[in-house]
């Protein structure tokens, strides 16, 4: 089972540093998630990403060596 935690946490990583970084870019009339991709697609990366950062939010506590005072 930890195998998958931390599979399920490599996945949701990756996406909200893509999400985090088309933010960015934002700023610049760019949006990375448009690239060659349809709308139905488009869609359903901000709903990964959007439910990445829902996962992080509700496990992030429990695995984080800083937030539990472990460094």
């Amino acid at each position: 089972m930890m195998g998958h935690n931390k599979s399920l946490h490599t996945v949701t990583f990756i996406l909200l540093i893509i999400g985090g970084l088309n933010w960015g870019l934002m700023l610049f009339n760019v949006d990375i998630a448009t690239w060659g991709l349809g709308m139905s697609v488009v869609k359903v990366v901000y709903a990964l990403v959007a439910l990445s950062a829902l996962y992080e939010v509700f496990t992030h506590g429990s695995r984080c060596k800083e937030c539990k005072g472990e460094m």
